[in-house]
């Protein structure tokens, strides 16, 4: 019901006068710039992914992990108990963390400038309420017990979110920002009366996963689902490059964009359909993660910024590192009760969001 009362709150605001506050000037964006800017973030996340492994439960020496590590081509190296903790475990958690986080801080980044609305985020057009209510329907009926059952019903809850949303808003001709935004409340509003519902006929035991989902959880993550949501991550990722000089220009005004020729309607279409698959995919495996792709691309925006040549690569690899740091606190603050990570994206992000309702009422 919050998150509705955000979207609720974002139809009603003057969408496109936060992006037109950008900095005066800045440096113009070159291959060299682009490239310095992506080896910085790398070697960040880098980092901040080895401190990840370095957290959480369990007696592991962070000191002598990579002196071990190395030294396992001459017969020494890391113990089982060891190996299993760091390879097994917390790996495909960071890598998991990494890849979700990037998907939703670049979805993030192409809702903001296609709504002209800076308070945009992955989770607009009702997305994520479909999703719960296929990882709802999916939890109470024991789909866990098969192989991608709760992500597989909480990705086509997802699908069918994206195609009411777009179906009843006329989006198929034309897309009005207004009328998809509304028709995302709308719908999401519509979910979250079933998500109430759902929630109170769920037995003690299956509302502990269902709210552990709802807060957004990282604790299952597998080879597969890292994978997986990686390579829709990849592919959506080459497409938005692909249309980010279209984006620049779209951003500047419709009108100018198709002077330019840039066909507008197709642009947006296919940057919509794309960020929002992207989102779908990371939700359905993740949960709700909520603040990830709000903060992240409007503090880059203001930090690098509206070139999408440059924030696009730097939500991925930013988002990425937030969501990495943000587990790993999760799992390792009240060790060994571990917190789900969408507590501390909101305890990161629900002051900069009052921050930023200051900041357009000023």
């Amino acid at each position: 019901m919050f998150r509705f009362s955000i979207f609720f709150l974002l139809s009603l605001s003057a969408s496109a006068d936060v992006l037109d506050r950008q900095s005066p000037v800045r440096p113009i964006v070159t291959p060299a710039r682009i490239l310095r800017m992506t080896l910085f973030l790398s070697t960040v996340f880098l980092a901040v992914c080895l401190i990840a492994m370095m957290l959480g439960p369990g007696e592991v020496n962070p000191l002598s992990l990579i002196r071990r590590a190395l030294a396992v081509g001459q017969g020494a190296g890391l113990d089982a108990p060891e190996a299993t903790i760091l390879f097994s475990i917390r790996l495909p958690r960071i890598l998991f963390a990494g890849v979700v986080g990037a998907s939703l801080a670049v979805a993030g980044a192409i809702f903001q400038s296609l709504l002209r609305n800076s308070l945009a985020d992955p989770y607009i057009l009702g997305i994520s309420g479909g999703a719960a209510v296929g990882a709802i329907i999916g939890i109470l009926i024991g789909a866990s017990a098969v192989p991608f059952g709760i992500p597989g019903l909480a990705f086509l809850g997802s699908l069918a979110t994206i195609v009411l949303v777009f179906g009843f808003s006329g989006a198929r001709s034309d897309i009005q920002s207004n009328t998809l935004l509304l028709t995302g409340v709308i719908v999401n509003a519509f979910f979250s009366a079933i998500i109430l519902f759902l929630v109170s006929t769920s037995s003690d035991s299956q509302l502990h996963s269902v709210l552990f989902w709802l807060m957004g959880d990282l604790s299952f993550a597998e080879g597969r689902e890292v994978l997986l949501t990686g390579l829709f991550l990849a592919a959506g990722f080459l497409i938005m490059v692909v249309h980010a000089r279209d984006l620049n220009l779209i951003v500047t005004g419709e009108e100018t964009a198709m002077q330019l020729g840039v066909d507008v309607e197709r642009t947006k279409k296919i940057l919509f359909v794309t960020a929002s698959m992207v989102t779908a995919v990371a939700v359905s495996v993740s949960g709700t993660i909520g603040f990830v792709g709000l903060i992240i691309p409007h503090v880059l925006r203001m930090t690098l910024g509206p070139d999408h040549r440059l924030l696009l690569p730097a939500s991925i690899l930013f988002g990425g590192t937030f969501l990495v740091a943000a587990d790993a606190v999760a799992r390792s603050v009240m060790a060994p009760v571990e917190l789900p990570v969408g507590v501390v994206t909101a305890l990161c992000g629900a002051p900069y969001f009052l921050y930023l309702l200051r900041r357009r009422a000023v």
